[in-house]
Order: C-alpha cells, then sequence, then structure tokens
C-alpha cells in the first residue's frame, strides 16, 4: 500500500514537472497533460480502493505486524467515516470560498495603502482556520468510534 500511496504523490506531481521541463505552447496541450495527470491520479487511488476492498495478505500482514486492533464495524462506524469526511469536505471548501475572496480584497488594499497588509493578514488567515475548525471535528468524531 505504500508503494501505491507513492505512486499516487508521483501521478499529481510528475505532470507539473513534465511541464517545467517541456514548457506547454497551447492550451490544448495544456489541457492534455492536465487531463493524464488527473487521469493517473484517480486510477491509482481506484487501484488502492481495490486492494484495500479485496483484503491482501500484505495488507493483513501490515496490520497483524503493527499490532493493529480489531476495528470497528457495523453502521455507526461507517457514518462516522462518512461524517468526518463530509465535515473535512464541507470546511475545506467553504475556507477556499473564504481564502479567495478575501485574498483577493486584501491585495487589493494592500496595493492601494502599504500599511493595511497587518489587517489584510488577519483576515485572510481567519478564513483560512475555517478548514482548521472542520478537521478538529473530523478528529473529534474519528476518535468517539
Amino acid at each position: 500500500m505504500l508503494y501505491l500511496t507513492i505512486l499516487a504523490i508521483f501521478a499529481m506531481v510528475a505532470p507539473v514537472v513534465y511541464s517545467k521541463i517541456k514548457p506547454v505552447s497551447t492550451k490544448k496541450r495544456a489541457q492534455k497533460i492536465l487531463f493524464a495527470g488527473i487521469t493517473s491520479f484517480f486510477g491509482v487511488i481506484a487501484v488502492m480502493a481495490i486492494v484495500s476492498m479485496t483484503g491482501s495478505p500484505a495488507i493483513a500482514a501490515d496490520a497483524a505486524a503493527a499490532g493493529a486492533t480489531a476495528a470497528p464495524t457495523g453502521i455507526a462506524a461507517g457514518l462516522a467515516f462518512i461524517g468526518a469526511g463530509l465535515v473535512t469536505t464541507g470546511s475545506c471548501i467553504g475556507s477556499g470560498i473564504a481564502v479567495a475572496s478575501a485574498s483577493t480584497a486584501a491585495l487589493g488594499s494592500i496595493s492601494e495603502d502599504g500599511s493595511l497588509f497587518g489587517k489584510a493578514l488577519i483576515f485572510v488567515a481567519l478564513a483560512e482556520a475555517i478548514s482548521l475548525y472542520g478537521v478538529l471535528i473530523s478528529i473529534l468524531i474519528l476518535n468517539k468510534i
């Protein structure tokens, strides 16, 4: 599973490195590189999901070697995982929207008056903190099961 994780990271980074080595000349070429990167990343994620669901002996041996306790099962554990994922997803999307608008306004105000940098930084940091709250809540949810 570690190798698949490394492969997923490589699938994300490879198109960026390739576009830096050989500069993108047209929009169509950039779209092809982006599509290849997204396809390879989600392909590796699909393989990871299939391997984890089939009960691979290597994964079972890793879990036994680590001395893992019995994982919680049942509908409550499944709903807790779904809830933690939804909390993290929602908070990160909300934070992204807030940072996009706050940072745009902050850059505009800083370009007019440089003394507003501290205040602008605080507003952007507050928008960024929304995602941290979501991650904190998902950690609390996962520690309850």
